[in-house]
């Protein structure tokens, strides 16, 4: 009788619920604001690469055409200011943090 309860008690370990997984830690405010800096200088370096590349195919597109090498250096500055926005996102972001007490 024992190795009858033993292979029952074995069958069922076997198909027992795995455990569950402990739930997800709370994130501080600092973390929050980490993810987000993060995020938002991903976002910003993305779309002032995106200006920067469209200005290097207009300006090399733009032949003689003064109206398109004007667009160019519009994208261009477009692009700079998008990655002056970039690497200032942390500096906001910081005081924002200071000004929510985290």
């Amino acid at each position: 009788m024992s190795t009858l309860m033993y292979l029952a008690h074995t069958a069922a370990d076997l198909f027992a619920a795995p455990p569950t997984p402990a739930p997800a830690a709370v994130k501080t405010l600092p973390e929050v604001i980490d993810g987000i800096k993060a995020w938002i200088m991903g976002i910003l370096a993305a779309v002032a690469t995106l200006f920067l590349v469209i200005g290097g195919l207009r300006y090399m597109g733009a032949g003689s055409d003064p109206a398109q090498v004007e667009q160019a250096k519009g994208n261009f500055k477009s692009a700079l200011i998008g990655y002056a926005a970039a690497v200032l996102a942390p500096v906001i972001l910081s005081v924002l943090q200071g000004i929510l007490g985290g």
